[in-house]
Parts: structure tokens; sequence; C-alpha cells
């Protein structure tokens, strides 16, 4: 049970469902309890004590369906078939009945027990030889699918191939139509382990074939993500800001203690002469942080400002004080639409506002100006995503340099490539002047750095 009970354990790490040791132990607990006997009771067990979340359910529902469904044997050949087969091989010779007595229908006990099992047709000996012989060939390390042919044969050696192959070339010999009953058994049986193996694959690989596709999706550029990748992207971006939240939600660590304030100390132990029996300390003051994140969602850039609104909507836990807006050729307040909408309302909502339009940076400033400008404190971190390109308008970097003067730090991330940035009717040179940090963020792996860096220094 033990063994079993981790495997699965595996397995539901590789569908997205965090188990903890803890978790584990108090499932291996409860399993103890109810038994494997009832399935029913036993899932809903696993999933009282493992699954933290309505998706979590969900996710560890279907890989325990998975999990506990043992795939069985193909039988190829029709029981009346059979009942011919074995009244045939009833009238054999008695040297052909020496090698395999079928006359009843039952194996000889000169075959193999791999044979034996075989001809006998017991479903639940061969699905419980499969499943040991599985755990023989450490099936639950498999990871990639060009590993479906080594452990197939690893499970087929376990279970005694070998002594199988050596009782048909025995029963070609002596009894043919014994053999090719046991033949088409055999073909049962590699068609029911590689269903086993797939089987595998599909619980223990899921992990390895999503990283490898996180990977890939972590470092290509968002502004090419295909149509068939964005439900794909917006999970990993998920994904990015749950990792933040769990890093800088934490409770802040107890300050430590900073220089002695001499002055303090002697106050406070006027009474004892001097002798500081009692300590003062100094210590650095952290501002309340606040992010105000703007962002251009016009044409050229509205898919890589959507993955960053996205992100920025996940982090209300981490910042205390969020406040977004967004621009094509005019500036709207967005926060309110991202905190009281589902990502994807959220989303469409603010593209069918000011998305999609011919980007004028100059006229967003001065929309921000004139209507958001009381936003900024000396706390305040400004972030604004786009790609500095106004259409040969007029920038207004003058407004830009007064949103830095009255902000802590302006930082510009860029989706283009910084080989692009001056040319045409690029102003990223001309706004850089004024900013704090400049970078490129082109890829999710690059937006989870620069917020990542944005948010630590608040901790």
């Amino acid at each position: 049970m033990r063994e079993n009970l981790h495997r699965f354990f595996r397995a539901a790490r590789g569908a997205g469902v965090h188990v903890s040791p803890a978790e584990s132990i108090d499932a291996m607990r409860a399993v103890a309890q109810v038994g494997f006997t009832d399935r029913a009771v036993l899932r809903d067990a696993l999933l009282l004590t493992l699954a933290k979340s309505q998706d979590e359910k969900l996710a560890l529902g279907d890989c325990f369906d998975l999990f506990f469904s043992q795939p069985e044997p193909r039988q190829d050949q029709p029981e009346a078939d059979n009942a011919d087969d074995a009244s045939r091989d009833s009238d054999q010779s008695p040297s052909s009945s020496s090698a395999g007595d079928a006359g009843e229908g039952h194996p000889s006990e000169a075959l193999g027990p791999l044979a034996q099992m075989l001809m006998s047709q017991d479903r639940n000996a061969i699905s419980a030889a499969i499943a040991s012989a599985s755990g023989a060939a450490s099936l639950s390390d498999i990871r990639y699918s060009t590993q479906r042919g080594i452990f197939s044969s690893r499970i087929l050696d376990a279970m005694g191939l070998q002594r199988l192959r050596d009782d048909l070339d025995e029963l070609t010999a002596t009894n043919p139509a014994l053999a090719e009953r046991l033949r088409a058994a055999l073909d049962g049986l590699r068609e029911a382990v590689r269903d086993t193996v797939s089987q595998g694959l599909a619980l223990y690989a899921r992990e390895e074939a999503e990283n490898l596709r996180n990977e890939i999706l972590r470092n290509a550029p968002l502004a090419r993500i295909e149509r068939r990748q964005v439900a794909e992207m917006r999970a990993l971006i998920r994904q990015i800001a749950r990792r933040l939240r769990e890093r800088y939600s934490k409770p802040r660590k107890r300050q430590r203690r900073g220089h002695l304030d001499v002055r303090r100390t002697l106050r406070r132990n006027a009474a004892w002469g001097g002798v500081p029996f009692l300590t003062a300390w100094k210590r650095k003051h952290r501002d309340r942080p606040k992010i105000v994140a703007i962002c251009d969602v016009s044409g050229s850039v509205a898919q890589v400002s959507d993955f960053f609104l996205l992100l920025i909507h996940s982090l209300h836990e981490v910042v205390d004080d969020v406040r977004s807006f967004a621009f094509s050729s005019h500036l709207i307040e967005v926060s309110e639409i991202l905190e009281k909408k589902s990502p994807e309302e959220a989303m469409a909502e603010i593209m069918s506002k000011v998305g999609f339009g011919s980007s004028d940076y100059g006229s967003s400033l001065v929309d921000f100006e004139k209507d958001f400008m009381s936003a900024l404190t000396p706390q305040t971190t400004v972030i604004v995503l786009g790609d500095a390109r106004s259409n040969n308008l007029d920038p207004r970097a003058d407004i830009l340099r007064r949103v830095s003067e009255r902000s802590k730090r302006l930082v510009w991330l860029n989706p283009e490539g910084r080989l692009a940035w001056g040319f045409g009717d690029s102003e990223m040179p001309r706004y850089a002047t004024f900013c704090s940090v400049v970078r490129q963020c082109a890829t999710a792996q690059q937006l989870e750095r620069a917020v990542s860096d944005i948010v630590a220094t608040y901790q």
C-alpha cells in the first residue's frame, strides 16, 4: 500500500497538485482507515486530504481515475473459438498432449508460469502480474514518449517473456494448435503492457513534459505567441504570479537591529547614571509600497500588455497599493476592472475600451498628468510597459520627466529588442533619460525577473 500511494503522490504532483510531506502522511493515515476495497471511499479520502482548491480537486480526481484503472489484456478470440480450439486440442495425439494438455482448456504443467497464466485466461491474475512487473521495471521513472518500447520490454522480461518464448518453440514442434493459441494470448498481453506503459506515461511524464513546454514558452517572444499557445501562456503567467506571491507575501522578517542609538540609550538609562542596562537601536524606516502601472495596449503591443496586466492583477497580494492604467491614443484607469472581474473578462473589457488603437504616448501622458498625477508620491514606483513608438507624434517627454521627479522610481519595460530602440518612430532613447531602470521585456522569463526585482525592493 505504501509504495502504491507513493507512486500516486508522484502522479498527483505531475498533475499540478502540490503534495507536501505532511499532506502525504495525512493521506496515508486516512487510507489506512478506509482501506483500498471501496474505490469510491478511497477516492473521497484522497481528495479530502490532498486537494486544496476546486482546480486541484478536479485534477486529482482525473489522476485517481487514471491511476487506478488497470488495462486488461485483449481477448482476440471469441469464447466459441476458444471452445472449438479446446475440442480440437483434445483430439491431438498422446505425444502432443504430453507437451500441452488442452483437453479441458488447461495448460500443461510443463509450461512456464506465464504460459500457464495466459492459457488459463485469468484476467485478474494477468492484470496483477502486469502491475507487479511494472513496479519491478520502475515504470514510475518513465519521462518521455520515446521510452515506451524500453519500458514495455522491461515489463515483459520481468513477467518471464524468455521462458514463454522457449515454451512457444517447443509447442510449435509438438502441438502447433496450442502454440497458435499461446501466440495469440501473447499478442493480447503485449497490447495490455503497451496500454499500461501509455497509462504510466500519462501519469508520470506529465510533469516533465509540462516543465519542458513551460521552459520553451518562458523564452518565447510574447509578441509572437501563436493563437493556440495563448491559453498555455496565460496559465504560465498565473504560475509565475503564484510563485511571486508565495515568495514575497510571507510575513516580513523581523528587522535586524541597526547601529546603536547613543542619545536614546543615554536618556533611557539616566536613572542608572548612564550605565547602559537598556539599549536603543536605529532602525531603517520602510515606506509603504505603491505601484502605478501604465500599459500600452495599442495594436503593436496588445498581446504583451495582456500578459503584463494579468501578472499585475495577480500581484495585488504582494504590494499594498497597485493602480493600473491602460492607453492607446488616450489613457484610462483600469484598477477597478482588474480587481472586480476575472482575468479573461477584465482583459476583454480593457481591450474593448482602449485596446488595439494607434498609440499616442504624448496624448496619453497628458491625460495622466491632468487626472492622475496626484496618485504619485515619493513612495511610488511607476512601471511603464510599451514600445515607446508614438507614430511620430509629440512624445511629451517633459511630462515623463515630471512623473519621474514625483515618484520614487520610474521603470520602463520594453517588449522590443534593444537594437530597435531609437529607430523609426521609437522615442525610447529620449524617454530612457528620465527612467531609473530600462529593461527589455520580450519573454515571460524577462517579465518575471523584472517584476520580481521590483517587488523585492519592498521586502
